[in-house]
């Protein structure tokens, strides 16, 4: 009940301004002792029906946190107290970077969306290691997602990313291949199977010579744009079942402005939200016919209540992740979801939530 009344606050700041406030008040409520403990208890389902293990990894629910909220990887554990199953930091890039001008993140409220054009803006990996090295570890997976830095060149991409994965190896629980941001030049064209093979190559023998060095094995996914043709789909699939990537996730945010109502929509970035909703279902859809349920699929793109989600998992993904919609209905949405999908499993005669995963295929 309260949070209509800070949303009414937060919509009269500046987008990004209201971010910051919010990182803020999260790294206040860190440092307050109990205060973590206290909000896991009322925002936490537990409800063994609602697990998920995928990866090696086990998820006390399937709801997470997608990547470029907690950008500096600084707020996750009181992000993990909301209720999430998983939480996904950055994205990360090797040198710290500022991103792109301001204004760069705008709120559409008549389309439930968000356009944004950020630009990788973060303090870089080392930076992130400090904060893991000094923040308590919750006991849900971290994911990390790892990006380029913008005047990298684009033929030294797989660096950038090597790099990342083995400056935080023993930090993040899964590692995400950021490619298919809009907002760093050229970086969508990485998701050509000419260019994404050597790429996907150079970052597996990486995490293969992490493996033998630490007797750790982390799985990594692929995260893909929602604007790619099957053929592209086709391919990707073919490249990352080759190089034996552990997932995709689908999809990250679209260039398409199709049908919006908003005076904001001309603004260029990726759009998330509900306008993408459909678009990234029909994704997964294909990604999992494509690759015959052979790959996981982590389902992200507009995601506001439990129907979005199940519609996902219906669809193929195992796991599910939130962001605009957690800025429209608010911190207590992992728990709102996760209640409604175990009315979900109930109406469906499912004793899982994995028995949900494709039932729509």
């Amino acid at each position: 009940m309260v949070y209509p009344f800070v949303k009414n606050m937060l919509f009269k700041m500046d987008a990004e301004q209201a971010h910051e406030w919010t990182i803020k008040n999260l790294l206040r409520a860190q440092r307050i002792p109990g205060a973590l403990s206290t909000l896991e208890g009322k925002m936490v389902v537990r409800d063994p029906r609602l697990t998920v293990k995928l990866g090696g990894l086990t998820f006390s629910n399937p709801v997470g946190l997608a990547a470029g909220f907690d950008k500096h990887a600084q707020v996750y554990p009181a992000l993990a107290a909301l209720g999430f199953g998983f939480v996904e930091v950055g994205t990360l890039t090797p040198q710290p970077q500022s991103g792109n001008p301001k204004p760069r993140l705008f709120r559409l409220p008549e389309d439930e969306g968000i356009i944004n054009r950020m630009g990788f803006n973060n303090g870089g990996i080392c930076e992130a290691a400090n904060h893991f090295a000094e923040l308590p570890r919750p006991a849900i997976p971290i994911g990390i997602n790892l990006g380029k830095n913008k005047d990298t060149p684009q033929e030294d991409a797989a660096s950038d990313y090597q790099k990342g994965l083995s400056k935080l190896y023993r930090q993040g629980d899964y590692f995400v291949i950021n490619i298919s941001s809009p907002n760093t030049p050229n970086l969508r064209d990485l998701q050509q199977a000419s260019s994404l093979r050597g790429l996907l190559e150079a970052i597996m023998t990486e995490r293969h010579q992490l493996r033998e060095q630490t007797g750790e094995i982390r799985p990594i996914f692929l995260k893909l744009a929602p604007d790619l043709t099957k053929e592209q789909l086709k391919e990707i699939v073919l490249v990352a079942t080759e190089q034996e990537i552990d997932g995709l996730i689908a999809t990250n945010t679209t260039l398409s402005r199709e049908g919006l109502k908003s005076s904001h929509h001309s603004e260029t970035g990726g759009l998330s939200g509900r306008p993408l909703a459909q678009l990234s279902t029909e994704i997964i859809h294909d990604l999992r016919r494509i690759s015959e349920a052979r790959l996981p699929i982590i389902g992200v793109g507009g995601i506001f209540d439990g129907k979005d989600a199940y519609e996902k998992i219906r669809a193929g993904a195992s796991l599910v992740q939130v962001y605009t919609g957690m800025i429209y209905r608010g911190p207590a949405i992992a728990r709102d979801i996760n209640k409604e999908l175990i009315q979900y499993l109930d109406n469906d005669g499912l004793q899982s939530i994995t028995e949900a995963v494709g039932l729509d295929d």
